[in-house]
């Protein structure tokens, strides 16, 4: 029996008294549809183990908790990857310091990077502050992979004199929800391959897969490829970071390589509460799919009612909206004028690099009344 929309069990009342950032960024009259945070509470099963730590005074050091072999099992029973080895698997301190240290080893320090824009904004700041030089490759119209703009970014790159090249891959791709075919993807690593460059990609919100679709783990189709993955999107447990970096059958040398380093690890509730995701969260995650499977199509609705010029793509994955603004006629950062006039909050288009004057990236990981009343918001802010 499926469980109920968890979408639907938290009053608005209830989530204004939560103190992430997204609720107290803004002021309370803001309707918050911005950071990728969902409007729902724990599952159960997670809930409970975090419970049953604190009452048992478990507060010490992470090591114990199978974290990695949890994931290895969730991801062999969901997704077709072969081979897929907990030899091959490290537990790290989160997807952002995972990837860049990934790339500092793929790129080594002052390499350069590649990233398909318009791309989650961290894939820029982070790499910048860790030394490598960030190159941009814009996705198609249709924000898929353009492998003739990354193999020219990639090889500009290598006759520019760095030192090392690689492409970070958002996969399923923030924002839009694109998820990348088996076929794109090899066609990628063929790419890469000519320059010499390794991929490494953030698969984050692979869980969050839609019916139709097929997520395919890169590290599948590229043996060279690392990856990082974490329940921390699909399950909302950005307050217990923690992640896994999977390294390609082929990138053994790399793999021991990091290992000979020293590298933070999740913290120990991070990984009792990722553990409890993957091996019990299965029933809660496929409700909250149905609830984000709903509001995906309650979007456009939407938007086709209120404001039928502004673009909308819908997503294979993830619970972000990647909305065209242009036709508004509200200049390059539509989201100043959204918070602005309709007071409701969204992500600001040109953080997302090249690519995104004009649009915005709604979440709509909310209770479906909400989502209505942002888009009722927006419209008010044209007319």
């Amino acid at each position: 029996m499926q469980l109920a929309n968890p979408l639907t069990q938290v009053p608005y009342e209830r989530l204004r008294e939560r103190t992430s950032i997204k609720w107290q960024r803004y002021d309370a009259d803001v309707l918050p549809l911005w950071v990728a945070e969902m409007d729902v509470d724990l599952a159960d099963p997670i809930r409970e183990a975090l419970e049953s730590a604190i009452r048992n005074g478990d507060t010490g050091y992470p090591g114990s908790t199978p974290f990695v072999e949890s994931f290895v099992d969730f991801a062999s029973a969901r997704w077709s990857w072969p081979g897929l080895d907990a030899a091959s698997v490290r537990p790290v301190s989160g997807v952002i310091p995972g990837y860049t240290d990934a790339l500092l080893l793929a790129a080594g320090p002052g390499g350069t990077v590649v990233v398909t824009s318009p791309v989650y904004p961290p894939f820029y700041s982070y790499l910048r502050e860790a030394g490598l030089t960030v190159v941009e490759a814009l996705l198609t119209a249709e924000m898929r992979l353009d492998p003739e703009t990354i193999d020219a970014a990639l090889g500009a790159a290598t006759a520019a004199g760095a030192p090392g090249v690689a492409v970070l891959l958002c996969n399923p791709h923030n924002p839009g929800g694109t998820l990348h075919t088996r076929t794109e993807l090899e066609t990628l690593s063929g790419v890469a391959a000519r320059h010499g460059a390794t991929v490494v990609s953030d698969e984050i919100h692979a869980p969050l897969v839609y019916p139709g679709g097929e997520f395919i783990p890169y590290a599948s189709v590229d043996p060279t490829g690392m990856a990082l993955h974490s329940a921390s999107k699909a399950w909302n447990l950005a307050a217990f970071p923690g992640a896994v970096l999977v390294f390609g059958a082929d990138a053994s040398a790399k793999l021991d390589t990091f290992k000979a380093g020293a590298h933070h690890w999740p913290t120990h509730f991070g990984a009792i509460a990722q553990t409890a995701a993957y091996r019990e969260g299965g029933p809660w995650l496929d409700a909250v799919m149905a609830g984000l499977d709903a509001n995906r199509k309650l979007l456009g609705e939407l938007l086709a009612t209120h404001l039928p010029t502004v673009g909308y793509r819908i997503p294979e994955a993830t619970y972000l909206a990647w909305l065209d603004c242009t036709a508004l006629g509200l200049g390059d950062d539509p989201a100043a004028v959204f918070l602005e006039r309709g007071r409701v909050a969204l992500n600001s288009g040109p953080t997302f690099g090249t690519g995104g004057a004009g649009h915005v990236r709604l979440n709509i990981a909310t209770r479906p009344d909400l989502l209505e009343e942002g888009v009722r918001r927006m419209a008010s802010s044209i007319s």
